[in-house]
């Protein structure tokens, strides 16, 4: 197959495995473009893309940017704390006025779980999801599983250890889905307070020994305390939180074997994971950020080819 099984890319629940397949395939070609001295290719000549972030981001919004200008889209950037979102303008009024202008893509991050998906069902545009409130973040995912194929292979059967703030994190839940969907086995790990209450209904597993846990998997995806998201205190102490569920070169030295270490970003170092652990051999953060840009050139061209007829 070699076109999506979607129209827009709301969330991985959406997707299938040969959505996957797909999509790392025509990740693998650009990830060649992007290695070349001449870094542009002009696949999406005439296509306008909006990048609407309705909450702080960096890497995402910079990696967005990089893959539309790799493929070269027209861009308009849009931050809500410099709009007419201020002042009262509706979602739905904000991107309409946008597409008053001819955009043919939106990629939209928003503080309100579902945001995308109203988008999707009102406007005419093609929609990217990067990241609703505590949902999902789809691109995450998909350059997570392809950093870790690039690493270990095929993911069936592999175990693969989620450790942190699992409550706040929409890269938690992409994450499970876009993993299982690869056959792969999925465990978390974090403070009970920290942990969703139907995170088991999944087929996840958990477990609060964070030591236990990494005799377990292949792989630790580690994730920063989302505090921005935390409206009450959800464990004594920073400091206390470290010691149980930090990421520390004593504790790997204890294993009798290697793992993969990964994490999202942006990393809260000393806390969720020690520097010497995030600089090390065994980590791919790197890699990660490298491979989004491929991941979300590839996800961009896939639905322009899909979506949009030239």
């Amino acid at each position: 197959m070699n076109s999506l099984s979607v129209n827009h890319l709301l969330g991985i629940k959406y997707l299938n495995l040969n959505d996957l397949e797909l999509i790392f395939k025509t990740a693998d070609n650009f990830k060649q473009v992007i290695n070349r001295p001449i870094k542009k290719v002009p696949s999406l000549r005439d296509v306008t893309i909006a990048n609407l972030f309705f909450e702080n981001s960096t890497r995402t919004k910079l990696s967005f940017e990089l893959a539309e200008k790799r493929l070269s889209a027209d861009i308009l950037n849009f931050s809500s704390s410099q709009s007419s979102v201020k002042k009262g303008e509706s979602l739905i009024d904000t991107v309409n006025n946008i597409l008053a202008m001819k955009v043919d893509m939106v990629v939209i991050r928003h503080s309100n779980p579902g945001a995308p998906h109203l988008l999707s069902n009102e406007v005419d545009a093609t929609i990217i999801n990067a990241g609703d409130g505590a949902h999902e973040h789809p691109t995450q995912a998909l350059l997570d599983s392809y950093s870790i194929r690039q690493e270990i292979g095929s993911l069936k059967n592999k175990n693969i250890l989620i450790v942190g703030d699992i409550l706040h994190s929409r890269v938690a839940l992409s994450n499970i889905f876009a993993l299982q969907l690869q056959g792969a086995n999925v465990s978390v790990c974090g403070p009970n307070t920290l942990i969703p209450k139907y995170i088991e209904e999944l087929g996840v597993k958990v477990e609060s020994n964070l030591d236990k846990a990494l005799k377990w998997c292949d792989v630790a995806n580690m994730l920063r305390l989302q505090n921005e998201r935390m409206s009450e205190s959800f464990f004594p102490s920073v400091r206390e939180y470290r010691k149980y569920y930090g990421l520390t070169k004593e504790r790997l030295n204890k294993l009798n074997k290697e793992i993969v270490i990964m994490h999202p970003g942006p990393i809260n170092r000393g806390v969720e994971i020690t520097s010497e652990v995030a600089d090390s051999k065994n980590s791919i953060i790197l890699d990660q950020v490298e491979n989004g840009v491929a991941i979300r050139m590839a996800v961009i061209y896939l639905l322009a080819k899909k979506n949009i007829n030239h």
